[in-house]
């Protein structure tokens, strides 16, 4: 739909392509996704025209002049005013690299990876099955084949991976195994209360500290915030001086 085609016209207003995705960008994701095909938009432009038709008989009736509308209109005025006036207060606020250096050298152990693992289990039922698997493997089974003919748990479609995971993310009895592997072994079984693991450590990381270019722009959108709170507050705090206020709290 082009953004300038005239949709219709309403006592010599146009209603515009433009309009409806202007309308559809104020719905929520969700119930915008409905009304994202034609028909969805022309149901759009449909109720646009309702709206400006009302919107024509409200001041045919003089609606703008009763005093609830006016009450209402300065309640909208004020608010918008105030968001206005704040976002306004922000401008300019902007953040150097040297600062984000900064914040991340002192504020490192809030940028540290939790040591993670990805392993891949085969889950039975007892462990005299478990430990008769393990033999097969031994033997040349592959543990990627034996997770696909024998394991309970859905992982077996993917030869029992089941992707990285970091600390408290599985059972303890599992977990505690995992982490202490090498990587590459299989493990004896492990029992859990799902039943018996046989655990495939395929690697292990340490826990790091992110890098600064990983979390650069993280730190920037936090140093804004801070300095926005800053100058709210020291704004604030400045115009009690000119202006009389008391609380009851």
């Amino acid at each position: 739909m082009s953004e300038n085609k005239v949709l219709a016209t309403v006592n010599g207003k146009d209603i515009t392509s433009q309009d409806v995705y202007q309308f559809l960008n104020q719905l929520d994701p969700q119930t915008a996704a409905q009304f994202n095909s034609p028909e969805g938009l022309n149901q759009i432009a449909n109720e646009l025209v309702n709206q400006e038709l009302l919107y024509l008989e409200a001041l045919k009736n003089d609606l703008d002049e009763e005093e609830n509308f006016k009450k209402e209109l300065e309640r909208v005025k004020v608010g918008v005013l105030k968001q206005y006036a704040i976002n306004k207060l922000f401008l300019g606020i902007t953040i150097s690299e040297e600062e984000i250096t900064q914040f991340y050298d002192k504020n490192k152990q809030y940028f540290q990876k939790p040591e993670a693992a990805r392993a891949s289990h085969i889950l039975v039922d007892d462990e005299q099955k478990a430990n008769e698997i393990l033999d097969e493997i031994d033997k040349g089974l592959s543990f990627e084949e034996a997770a696909t003919k024998y394991s309970n748990c859905p992982s077996k479609a993917n030869g029992g991976d089941l992707g990285e995971f970091t600390r408290g993310r599985m059972v303890p009895e599992f977990e505690e195994v995992a982490f202490s592997m090498e990587e590459g072994k299989i493990s004896q079984p492990v029992k859990t209360q799902f039943g018996y693991h046989l655990i495939k450590l395929n690697y292990k990381k340490e826990s790091t500290i992110s890098p600064l270019e990983e979390v650069k722009g993280q730190i920037n959108q936090q140093l804004i915030i801070m300095k926005q709170q800053e100058r709210y507050i020291d704004k604030t705090e400045e115009l009690k001086k000119d202006f009389k206020v008391e609380t009851y709290f």
